[in-house]
């Protein structure tokens, strides 16, 4: 079966090799790239090499290379077919029609893309004709040389009905073929088709690929409106899954690491011409989800550069809400405002390259903006009912990121402005302090006074877990010292203990939210050396920690009661069995950190809203945190984790 170029063009742009390959292979960040031991060949120093900007893969140590496609074949043994319609289902599309209907609009599409390519021609040739000599000009007087002009085939259309029409019609296209591809004004009121485009400057917008699909074209006169007109939507062109330049601007963020998001096409070529030439412009102001997930497979961290008047940080907010539910690894923002007035054109001409990386340098991340915005919206905060509400909307907006450890890390950082602004920022014209309801470690008085009252109720989180006494004379509580998580410690001697079976949950473990801050470090230096050593020993994960500076931990938790008891935790047991303690016990973790989630959030909405249905939120939630650490505390050391089954996760 013969599959469209588009059509696996498509495949490839949704699907990331990285997450391919990850699937066979234990990929670990580097640099920009990933890297991981061949999956074709035996060895012990990582030699393969998976880059998504160039969606391809590289394995030194066998001589292969190629793209998703020839990665699923290789490792699968499957046909180029099997392979293709793997990936398809993977990427949520369809398999196109076999058909001489969809092989008749494959050909309608490879003919418009020749359509394209000769109108490009035509309007480039226009410019440089006497007709020309003031879009010329005008170009010029922008900074735009002959030769970034020729670079970017800037182009003129004529000021004539039929300039372009006739110019095809000589090359032999049709003139259906010339209205699909967006180039003539038509309808049932127009006898006769003119072109689209007459007297602009002409900018071809190209696929990801170089081809020209669409053109865009700026007006010269004042009065003329629009002043940027585009193509039509067609089979080739699709405004909200193109970017201005991406063509050009792919190998330059590559090779930076970051890439620019500006709004216009003169603002891209006057950014380039100035030497940043990883700069893309989006097809409006406003920026779909197709063009972010673009911008993410060029850049983790892209620059979004925004006019300073209202209208640039009104695009921003609209690109915040737009952005917020896709936020995740590897996937963040950062907001460029440019002096009022003022476009990336007009500062690349007035103050050159400096000035621009001045702008750049003082992006902001994404939580900076996001807050001055909701603070602005929600001002004056001068009362109860404001900053409840205020409080409210930030839980609300948090609650739109997907990714589950990026918004406790969100929600964590909003708490913490929060309580900067109504513990310690100035008040409104009452003068009284504010205090944020959220703050951790900071209860009102009817906090405290309501929830002790309460406190006799059902299983709340100050009620202490039930504690063997043998547990409570380990050394893992010893007096004077800080109590460790069982569960926590649990984990970390799985670990130590058992190398191979941490390995398969290695990216698991180190999400995993810690209490402790001894046993979190600890936990990432056990994950550093696991990443770094493709089989390391008990004795080079014990040796690792001890020169880290983590000994004293590790020898608390190894010194623990459970180590007479748990058998399954000892580094002869059966790598079955400690999968299973280990699989458990991530289960409960995660039980755990999703309830204490949960647990600040109603005592949030209990600071505002102290009604009964609050209430019998918070009792259920402290019940089930109250029995969750009694499942694991009734027995010496660390419990008994049989009892759970998958429900806990």
């Amino acid at each position: 079966m013969r599959f469209p170029p588009t059509f696996l063009d498509e495949i490839k742009a949704r699907l990331p090799v990285s997450e391919v390959v990850r699937r066979r292979v234990k990929l670990q960040k580097a640099g920009r790239e990933w890297k991981g031991l061949s999956p074709f060949s035996a060895e012990k120093t990582p030699s393969f090499f998976v880059n998504d900007q160039k969606q391809a893969w590289f394995d030194f140590s066998s001589g292969q290379n190629g793209n998703v496609f020839d990665f699923v074949m290789r490792t699968e043994g499957l046909t180029f077919p099997d392979a293709v319609e793997r990936l398809a289902a993977d990427a949520g599309l369809q398999l196109p029609e076999v058909s001489p209907e969809s092989a008749a609009r494959e050909k309608v599409r490879a003919s418009l893309q020749e359509v394209m390519e000769l109108a490009a021609v035509y309007y480039e040739r226009e410019l440089q004709s006497p007709a020309g000599a003031r879009a010329r000009g005008y170009l010029a007087d922008r900074g735009l040389s002959p030769q970034i002009q020729r670079q970017f085939r800037l182009g003129f259309s004529l000021n004539e009905r039929f300039g372009l029409r006739d110019f095809l019609a000589d090359k032999g296209v049709l003139r259906d073929q010339m209205i699909e591809a967006g180039l003539l004004i038509h309808g049932e009121e127009i006898a006769v088709p003119y072109d689209s485009f007459r007297n602009r400057v002409m900018f071809p917008i190209c696929d990801r690929n170089g081809k020209v699909i669409a053109f865009g074209g700026r007006t010269m006169e004042k009065d003329v409106q629009p002043k940027y007109k585009n193509s039509p939507e067609t089979a080739l062109f699709h405004k909200g899954a193109t970017l201005y330049n991406h063509h050009l601007a792919r190998k330059a963020a590559h090779e930076k690491g970051a890439v620019i998001s500006v709004e216009g096409y003169v603002d891209v070529i006057a950014m380039a011409a100035a030497g940043f030439a990883n700069v893309v412009a989006t097809m409006g102001t406003a920026l779909p989800a197709e063009q972010f997930n673009l911008l993410w497979r060029m850049a983790e961290e892209p620059i979004l550069c925004f006019d300073g008047d209202k209208a640039g940080r009104r695009a921003a907010e609209k690109a915040i809400d737009t952005a917020m539910p896709m936020l995740g690894d590897g996937r963040s923002l950062r907001f460029a405002f440019l002096p009022d007035g003022q476009d990336p054109d007009d500062l690349a001409r007035t103050g050159g390259p400096a000035a621009i990386e001045e702008v750049l340098a003082s992006a902001r991340p994404l939580i900076q903006v996001l807050w001055d915005r909701e603070v602005q919206q929600a001002s004056p905060l001068d009362t109860p009912e404001r900053r409840a509400a205020f409080e409210r909307r930030l839980g609300e907006v948090v609650k739109s990121i997907a990714d589950e450890t990026l918004r406790r890390h969100y929600r964590q950082a909003l708490e913490e402005r929060l309580a900067a602004l109504f513990g310690v920022a100035a008040t409104g014209g009452g003068g009284v302090a504010r205090r944020p309801f959220a703050a951790r470690g900071a209860q009102t008085a009817w906090q405290r006074g309501k929830f002790r009252r309460e406190e006799g109720r059902a299983g709340f989180a100050s009620t202490p877990a039930l504690t063997s006494q043998s547990l409570a004379n380990s050394p893992l509580l010893a007096r004077g010292k800080v109590a460790f998580s069982p569960r926590e410690a649990l984990i970390l001697l799985l670990v130590l203990n058992h190398p191979d079976v941490a390995a398969g949950v290695i990216e698991e473990v180190a999400g995993l939210e810690f209490a402790s801050r001894d046993l979190a470090a600890l936990r990432d230096c056990l994950v550093g050396r696991l990443s770094e050593q493709p089989e390391p020993t008990t004795g080079d994960l014990r040796t690792r920690a001890d020169l880290a500076g983590h000994g004293g931990t590790r020898k608390r938790i190894e010194g623990m009661d459970a180590m007479a008891t748990q058998w399954s935790i000892r580094p002869e047991a059966a790598p079955e069995d400690a999968e299973e303690v280990m699989r458990q016990a991530l289960a409960l973790q995660h039980r755990a950190g999703a309830l204490n989630r949960d647990l600040k959030s109603v005592e949030i909405d209990l600071a505002s809203d102290a009604s009964e249905e609050n209430l019998a939120r918070l009792r259920d939630i402290k019940a089930e945190l109250s029995s969750l650490e009694g499942r694991e505390a009734v027995v010496a050391g660390f419990g008994l984790l049989s009892g759970i089954d998958s429900g806990d996760k």
